[in-house]
């Protein structure tokens, strides 16, 4: 079991900056791998950003790169997602993911989810 608590966004002028950060209840935090999604109104939601397990390897959506980092704190049991250069079409409600091992996304668990607004 993994419980996921999320914290930061808000509101931001485009090309303005915001951290993201998610804390996990998990035994062992540094054998899962985390990501964050987003979901804009009316949109499916869809993977910005994960670091996989075991190589902690990157990834990016396209719409993101460059713009975007997340790093991990195992010491802290801690994910973030660092926007920068941020644009109106980055609004969305952010969330966090935490799955075991190469499972599907589908069966991750979800942080509460976080309003992110970027204003033109």
């Amino acid at each position: 079991q993994v419980q996921l608590v999320q914290s930061g966004g808000g509101l931001v002028q485009a090309g303005g900056s915001l951290r993201l950060s998610c804390a996990a209840s998990v035994r062992t935090f540094s054998n899962i791998a985390m990501g964050w999604f987003r979901q804009a109104p009316g949109k499916e939601r869809e993977l910005v950003a994960a670091i996989t397990w075991p190589t902690y390897s990157t990834t990016y959506a396209d719409s993101v790169k460059g713009r975007f980092t997340i790093s991990r704190d195992n010491a802290k049991n801690t994910v973030y997602l660092q926007m920068n250069s941020l644009k109106p079409e980055d609004t969305a409600v952010y969330y966090c993911a935490a799955k075991y091992g190469s499972t599907s996304w589908s069966g991750a668990y979800w942080g509460q989810g976080t309003q992110v607004t970027v204003s033109s």
